[in-house]
């Protein structure tokens, strides 16, 4: 065991005296040691309950032999940090996870590890920390929040924000918005729609890092109790077994995972998390293999925002194992022999899981539409890719022209777009928000959400550098590489230049010459950094751009 180099010998009678002074048993200290990373905190709703979530896990692995030992990780609610400076800090947050997780792994000698975290940034930094750390790790989330209700309707998080702008639009009154603030989010767990933490959640089910429910039991369920118990119990199995991460998340693996994630149609936020995870496990993925995968996989859920559907829906249909299977009958998994964190591969995990409700899981043969959910464009502004979440777009905004009113950062943005200061017709252009220029690449569901909530998704493009959120709707493309901060040609763009899109065709540009964008890079001057001091300012030194998943090297 790797934590007999922390516990057995002569020279380790000062370590076992230590673990003494915890409460262990030399029984206990004899057993293998599992670390359980616990991003319990009292400010995200997805984590609030999350120290019962690691009971349940204490449980599993003391049923099966082994000691549990809990400690800490960090976790950013994106909701809250929405709108201001503190977003700067989600994204930037993923690598200090990473790097805490391995930091307690490797000083304590950990046999194996259970990761709970729940939202956004924690999902991934955990997976980043087990494909560096390759010991048996599980991954178990706390699961999704219920849909909220409202006059009969599910609601979630979303038609709040959205709110936010049909009150700026007059389309709603201030006492309409605050019932749908009061119901919208009845309690623990991740919001309920198909955003970056439910994304997230579910791909790591696919991955074959998580059990098979990880990503769609509700939060206060109690499957998802019996999940963790569960979890405890086959990271000892994996750490008996020797099945270590990067044994599970190998190219087929990856491969498989994006074949879900254009099904589910999935937060964009995936693209760049999915590399970073995978740039940690030795596997190159780039941003042409999104496009690979969803040019041959349809979008078989209609989950919110683009859906009427919520997680709870997705469960109660079969879950993540029900979608699976049905492209594995038709040829759409990469390796259904992929070995799993269970031990088992993708096919036995998948056994005939049988879609439960067809108007929640549509057959191969019937899909919302025949690509995946997520496309990458490229053209003049973006030779290094945009995302765009392609099955929350309203068909007559696959192609879209119009006049760029460009801004320098998402608050101008935000405050011109309420303000009525956006004409029907306008590309929105939000530059100098990326991994470097932001610094942070700050997500952006305030400006999406008020062109939703003014009535003008249909009518109004946005492009950015920085991210939009897993809650964005509409024309809305992000990510966009090289960033402004890098000299990319999104800093060139004026007002009134015409911008055209085309989802369908992948292609995005300005209608500019490009030698007027070369006599435009002469007049461009870099800029002085936003934050120069602190953790930001390194982060910004370090970060690579959105088209490689910007991790930092």
């Amino acid at each position: 065991m790797r934590s007999d180099a922390i516990k057995q010998g002569l020279e380790r009678a000062p370590h076992r005296a230590l673990f003494k002074a915890l409460g262990l048993t030399d029984e206990e200290i004899s057993r293998p040691f599992i670390g359980i990373a616990n991003s319990v905190n009292e400010i995200i709703p997805g984590h609030i309950h999350l120290d019962k979530i690691t009971e349940a896990v204490k449980a599993g692995i003391r049923l099966a032999g082994g000691t549990p030992i809990e400690f800490g990780a960090i976790g950013v609610c994106d909701g809250i940090a929405m709108g201001h400076e503190g977003m700067k800090y989600s994204l930037a947050s993923r690598e200090l996870i990473a790097d805490s997780v391995e930091s307690m792994a490797m000083a304590h000698a950990f046999d194996g590890l259970v990761l709970i975290p729940n939202c956004d940034k924690i999902i991934p930094g955990m997976l980043m920390a087990a494909a560096r750390l390759n010991i048996p790790s599980v991954l178990v989330s706390g699961g999704p929040m219920m849909a909220g209700l409202h006059r009969g309707k599910e609601i979630s998080f979303t038609q709040v924000m959205e709110g936010v702008g049909a009150v700026s639009g007059g389309r709603m009154t201030m006492d309409e918005l605050k019932e749908l603030e009061d119901n919208a989010c009845p309690g623990c767990g991740s919001c309920a729609g198909m955003f970056t933490a439910n994304s997230m959640n579910c791909l790591t089910e696919a991955l074959g890092m998580g059990l098979p429910g990880n990503g769609t039991i509700p939060a206060v369920s109690a499957a998802r109790i019996r999940l963790a118990k569960q979890a405890g119990m086959v990271v000892m199995n994996a750490v008996e077994k020797g099945i270590k991460p990067r044994d599970i998340m190998t190219e087929d693996a990856f491969k498989n995972a994006l074949a879900v994630d254009m099904a589910l149609g999935c937060s964009t936020n995936t693209v760049l998390h999915v590399p970073a995870i995978a740039y940690e496990a030795g596997v190159d993925l780039n941003l042409d293999s999104f496009n690979q995968v969803s040019a041959r996989t349809p979008h078989l859920c209609s989950l919110s925002p683009g859906g009427m559907h919520h997680i709870q829906d997705l469960d109660q249909a079969g879950g993540v194992q029900a979608v699976m299977n049905e492209l594995l009958k038709n040829g759409l998994i990469a390796n259904p022999d992929a070995l799993t964190v269970t031990g088992k591969t993708v096919k036995e995990n998948v056994g005939n899981k049988e879609i439960l409700r067809p108007d929640v899981i549509r057959s191969v043969s019937d899909p919302y539409h025949k690509q995946g959910g997520l496309a990458v464009l490229r053209g003049n502004i973006a030779q290094g890719g945009a995302v765009v979440k392609q099955s929350a777009v309203a068909e007559e905004a696959l192609k879209f022209s119009g006049l760029a009113q460009c801004f320098d950062c998402e608050d101008d943005a935000t405050a011109a777009i309420l303000g009525g200061k956006v004409a029907k017709g306008s590309v929105v252009v939000i530059r100098y928000e990326g991994p470097k220029g932001g610094p942070g690449m700050r997500e952006m569901l305030f400006p999406t959400a008020s062109v939703v909530g003014m009535g003008l998704d249909k009518d109004v493009a946005l492009l950015t550098d920085g991210r939009f959120s897993g809650a964005s709707r509409g024309c809305c493309l992000g990510h966009i590489s090289p960033e402004a901060a890098e000299g990319g040609n999104i800093g060139l763009i004026r007002d009134g230049d015409i911008v055209d899109i085309d989802i369908p065709a992948r292609t995005i540009d300005v209608r500019l010459s490009q030698d007027e964008l070369e006599r435009r890079r002469k007049e461009w001057k870099p800029r002085e950094p936003k934050i120069k001091t602190g953790y930001l300012a390194r982060y910004a030194k370090l970060v690579t751009s959105a088209g490689t998943g910007a991790i930092v090297k």
